[in-house]
Order: C-alpha cells, then structure tokens, then sequence
C-alpha cells in the first residue's frame, strides 16, 4: 500500500497546473469517463479536488464552437480555443480566423488547440497558416494532438509527432505545444522537441482510468523505462509541462505517476514553472 499521507504533505508544499484538460461538465461521454477515473464530471467537484491536491490551475483544451460565448470558464481555468472536427466539418480555416482571433483577444484565451488525426488534415499544410499568423500576432502558443486517438474514426498520420517539425521549422517564432508526447512514437517525439527551440511538450493522457502506481511500474516496466529515457535524452525539462487529460485519468494518482517518471529537482518546472511561463498564466 502507497504511502498516501507522504502524497498529500507534498501536494500542499506544491503548486499543479493542469496545462492540458478537458471541461464539459454533465456531457455523458465525460460524465462516464470521469466515473471511470473515480471523478465527477462537475465544477464543483473538480474544484474540490484542486483544493486537495494543490492544483493551482488549468488550461481546457476547447472542444466547443468557435462563439466566445462558450469559453466561459470558472475560477482558475484558462483555455486554448479548439479547432476541432465539429467545426472543420462544414466551414474553412479561412472562415474561421476572426472568430478565433475574438478568442485571442480575450486574456482568459491562452492560445489554440489543433486536432489533426481528427481532423483528416496535416498541420503543415498552407490552410493552417492564417492560424499561425494569428498566433504570432497575439504571442499565444498552438497546441497539437499528437500520437493516438479516441476511437477508430481518426487517421494516425495526420498526427505523427513529425508533422510537427514543418511548422517549427517555417514558424521559428511560433511556440508549438506537443500534447501526449506523441505517444506511443516517443523516439520521434523527442527528436522534434530536442530540435526545435519552439516546440514544448505536455505528459497528459499517456493513462486512462485508475491505476495503481506501483502494479503499472512492474507490468509496464519496458514501456515506462523507455518514457523516462525519451525524456532524459531531451536532457532539459524547461519544455516538459504537466497534463491530466481530464477527466481521462483520476488527479492524484495521475500526479504520484509523473512523480515516479521526473526527477525530483525538475518537478517543480515540470508541475507549474514551464505551464506558467509558456502560456503566459502570470501566477
């Protein structure tokens, strides 16, 4: 049995940005999600856990419209304003760029959520490029999905972590966000990263559910050693951000899992400095 009181003497010592989750309070998919993760899906109790286990703030990951209207968030939850595959499906990127650039405006919208794989799009291709401009413009970063997806109906290579590359490459002033690490192409991932200056990385949705810390480490020991090593190859945490994927994962035992894979002297820039300075939070 994990020593539990040792994880909640840590928590209050230490302050957690989720920069990487997810919020539609009572929407059934996520209402039985965060059931699974042993949650549920409200604001009060997210704010109850946040309280617990000194999580400071989070960054939602739009997957609503484009109207400002529905980015309302409560308390310390700031947002990237999603252009996912409800919106693609019927209108242009073109289309698209005054509504976003509303959301830029708005000093709770912290930059731009791109969901290729979902979207059967490469983010290198010149329809993104007003996006980019937009981003450059307002100094906010683009966050990528990268690496697998929910459910049979997206495109793996569309969200290949080298896609990301391109951009970096021909936007060397745009700071690019790479979600999930690119899981499971960790080796691919962490080349992009260690490349480009302008490309960071958020460890949020590598896990489902609930787990124990301990049983994962032995039955996933091969994949999990290669995860520490892709990330100690990088040799330099300033990039590496903390992230649930909520309501995906149950909060505390996802933060005892990032625990087990940092090193102690890189978790404070890895659970709050990084988040803070690269989406510009002020906290």
């Amino acid at each position: 049995m994990e020593d539990q009181t040792t994880y909640l003497q840590d928590y209050k010592r230490r302050r957690i940005i989720d920069a990487h989750l997810h919020f539609n309070p009572e929407e059934p998919y996520f209402s039985q999600i965060a059931r699974e993760a042993g949650h549920v899906n409200s604001w009060e109790h997210l704010q109850e856990e946040y309280a617990r286990l000194g999580y400071v703030g989070g960054i939602v990951m739009g997957n609503r419209s484009l109207n400002i209207k529905d980015h309302d968030y409560p308390g310390p939850l700031w947002y990237c304003v999603g252009l996912d595959r409800e919106y693609l499906g019927g209108n242009s990127l073109e289309q698209a760029a005054p509504l976003i650039e509303e959301n830029l405006r708005n000093s709770r919208c912290v930059g731009i959520k791109l969901y290729p794989g979902y979207d059967p799009c490469y983010i290198y291709e010149a329809a993104y490029e007003p996006v980019y401009e937009l981003a450059k413009q307002y100094g906010k970063p683009v966050a990528v999905h990268t690496g697998e997806t929910a459910g049979q109906g997206a495109l793996l290579k569309y969200c290949h972590p080298l896609t990301l590359d391109e951009v970096a490459v021909r936007h060397p002033h745009l700071q690019l966000v790479m979600c999930h690490f690119g899981n499971p192409w960790l080796m691919d991932a962490a080349a992009v990263v260690d490349k480009n200056e302008n490309v960071a990385l958020d460890l949020s949705g590598l896990l489902e559910g609930r787990f124990s810390v301990e049983t994962l480490f032995r039955k996933k020991h091969g994949y999990l050693e290669q995860l520490r090593g892709w990330l100690d190859y990088l040799d330099n945490y300033d990039d590496v951000m903390f992230g649930t994927d909520w309501p995906l994962v149950n909060l505390e035992e996802y933060v005892n899992f990032i625990e087990r894979l940092i090193p102690e002297e890189e978790q404070e820039k890895v659970f709050f400095s990084n988040a803070n300075r690269i989406y510009g939070l002020g906290l």
